[in-house]
Protein backbone atom coordinates (compact mmCIF):
# COMPACT_ATOMS: atom_id res chain seq x y z
CA UNK A 1 0.00 0.00 0.00
CA UNK A 2 2.94 2.36 0.68
CA UNK A 3 3.87 2.49 -3.03
CA UNK A 4 0.75 4.58 -3.69
CA UNK A 5 1.90 7.45 -1.49
CA UNK A 6 4.38 10.15 -2.51
CA UNK A 7 7.83 9.93 -0.96
CA UNK A 8 8.70 12.31 1.88
CA UNK A 9 11.52 14.69 0.98
CA UNK A 10 13.34 14.73 4.32
CA UNK A 11 15.49 11.60 3.92
CA UNK A 12 18.27 11.90 1.31
CA UNK A 13 21.98 11.50 0.68
CA UNK A 14 24.53 13.40 -1.40
CA UNK A 15 27.93 12.17 -2.62
CA UNK A 16 30.66 13.81 -4.70
CA UNK A 17 33.68 11.64 -5.36
CA UNK A 18 34.72 10.17 -2.02
CA UNK A 19 32.88 12.80 0.04
CA UNK A 20 29.50 12.01 1.54
CA UNK A 21 27.53 15.02 2.70
CA UNK A 22 25.11 14.87 5.60
CA UNK A 23 22.96 17.78 4.43
CA UNK A 24 19.96 19.60 5.80
CA UNK A 25 18.84 20.92 2.42
CA UNK A 26 19.53 20.41 -1.28
CA UNK A 27 18.16 22.83 -3.86
CA UNK A 28 18.60 23.66 -7.53
CA UNK A 29 17.91 20.33 -9.21
CA UNK A 30 16.33 21.97 -12.22
CA UNK A 31 16.23 21.69 -15.99
CA UNK A 32 15.29 24.55 -18.28
CA UNK A 33 14.69 24.14 -22.01
CA UNK A 34 15.46 27.49 -23.62
CA UNK A 35 12.89 28.33 -26.28
CA UNK A 36 14.04 29.51 -29.70
CA UNK A 37 11.69 32.01 -31.31
CA UNK A 38 11.85 32.61 -35.05
CA UNK A 39 9.94 34.60 -37.62
CA UNK A 40 10.97 34.80 -41.26
CA UNK A 41 10.87 38.26 -42.80
CA UNK A 42 8.43 37.21 -45.54
CA UNK A 43 6.07 35.19 -43.29
CA UNK A 44 2.43 36.07 -43.84
CA UNK A 45 1.49 35.47 -40.19
CA UNK A 46 2.35 38.04 -37.55
CA UNK A 47 3.72 35.74 -34.87
CA UNK A 48 6.90 33.86 -34.13
CA UNK A 49 7.21 30.11 -34.24
CA UNK A 50 8.61 28.55 -31.08
CA UNK A 51 10.78 25.48 -30.94
CA UNK A 52 12.82 23.73 -28.26
CA UNK A 53 16.38 24.92 -27.79
CA UNK A 54 19.33 24.00 -25.61
CA UNK A 55 18.91 22.58 -22.13
CA UNK A 56 20.26 24.51 -19.17
CA UNK A 57 20.81 22.99 -15.73
CA UNK A 58 20.69 24.99 -12.53
CA UNK A 59 23.43 25.10 -9.93
CA UNK A 60 22.89 22.64 -7.08
CA UNK A 61 23.29 23.97 -3.54
CA UNK A 62 23.91 21.76 -0.52
CA UNK A 63 23.44 23.13 2.99
CA UNK A 64 24.62 21.46 6.16
CA UNK A 65 25.42 22.17 9.76
CA UNK A 66 28.87 23.50 10.63
CA UNK A 67 30.95 21.02 12.62
CA UNK A 68 34.34 21.76 14.20
CA UNK A 69 36.19 18.83 12.62
CA UNK A 70 34.50 18.05 9.32
CA UNK A 71 34.13 21.69 8.23
CA UNK A 72 37.91 22.14 8.17
CA UNK A 73 38.34 18.99 6.09
CA UNK A 74 35.51 20.16 3.84
CA UNK A 75 37.22 23.45 3.06
CA UNK A 76 40.71 22.00 2.70
CA UNK A 77 39.74 19.09 0.48
CA UNK A 78 37.13 20.59 -1.84
CA UNK A 79 37.62 24.31 -1.98
CA UNK A 80 41.40 24.16 -2.43
CA UNK A 81 40.96 21.60 -5.19
CA UNK A 82 38.86 24.05 -7.19
CA UNK A 83 40.71 27.23 -6.22
CA UNK A 84 44.24 26.01 -6.83
CA UNK A 85 43.45 23.32 -9.40
CA UNK A 86 46.57 21.39 -8.46
CA UNK A 87 48.39 19.48 -11.17
CA UNK A 88 46.67 16.17 -11.84
CA UNK A 89 43.97 16.85 -9.26
CA UNK A 90 40.48 15.87 -10.38
CA UNK A 91 37.98 18.55 -9.42
CA UNK A 92 35.08 17.52 -11.63
CA UNK A 93 33.00 14.50 -10.85
CA UNK A 94 29.50 13.15 -10.43
CA UNK A 95 27.33 14.59 -7.67
CA UNK A 96 24.87 11.83 -6.78
CA UNK A 97 21.73 12.74 -4.85
CA UNK A 98 19.41 9.98 -3.65
CA UNK A 99 15.95 10.32 -2.15
CA UNK A 100 15.50 7.49 0.35
CA UNK A 101 12.40 5.44 1.12
CA UNK A 102 11.26 4.39 4.60
CA UNK A 103 13.78 1.49 4.57
CA UNK A 104 16.69 3.86 3.88
CA UNK A 105 17.13 2.61 0.31
CA UNK A 106 17.39 4.93 -2.72
CA UNK A 107 13.94 5.38 -4.29
CA UNK A 108 14.94 8.14 -6.73
CA UNK A 109 18.47 9.10 -7.74
CA UNK A 110 19.78 12.11 -9.64
CA UNK A 111 23.30 12.04 -11.07
CA UNK A 112 24.69 15.50 -11.74
CA UNK A 113 27.49 14.95 -14.24
CA UNK A 114 30.59 17.13 -14.48
CA UNK A 115 29.92 18.78 -11.12
CA UNK A 116 32.47 20.96 -9.36
CA UNK A 117 32.28 23.35 -6.43
CA UNK A 118 31.98 26.97 -7.46
CA UNK A 119 31.01 28.64 -4.19
CA UNK A 120 31.53 27.74 -0.55
CA UNK A 121 29.83 29.89 2.09
CA UNK A 122 30.42 29.63 5.82
CA UNK A 123 27.61 30.38 8.22
CA UNK A 124 26.18 33.83 8.80
CA UNK A 125 27.34 35.11 12.16
CA UNK A 126 24.72 36.89 14.23
CA UNK A 127 25.24 37.83 17.88
CA UNK A 128 21.54 37.81 18.83
CA UNK A 129 20.63 34.72 16.80
CA UNK A 130 19.48 31.37 18.13
CA UNK A 131 20.04 29.23 15.03
CA UNK A 132 22.31 26.37 14.14
CA UNK A 133 25.39 27.37 12.11
CA UNK A 134 24.74 26.33 8.48
CA UNK A 135 27.35 26.30 5.73
CA UNK A 136 26.68 25.79 2.04
CA UNK A 137 28.43 24.66 -1.10
CA UNK A 138 27.23 25.37 -4.63
CA UNK A 139 28.01 23.01 -7.49
CA UNK A 140 27.95 23.82 -11.20
CA UNK A 141 26.63 20.83 -13.14
CA UNK A 142 26.79 20.03 -16.83
CA UNK A 143 23.96 17.53 -17.02
CA UNK A 144 21.42 15.88 -14.69
CA UNK A 145 20.24 12.32 -15.25
CA UNK A 146 17.51 10.70 -13.18
CA UNK A 147 17.97 7.00 -12.53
Amino acid sequence: MAEFYPLPSFSFTAEHGEAKYNCTEISGLSLDNKVIEYRGGSDKEYHKSKQPGLFEYGNVTLKRGTFTTTSKEFYEKWWKTVYFQEEGEKFRGDLTISLLNEKGEPAATWVCQGAYATKVSPTTLKSDGNEVAIESIEFVVEKVIMK
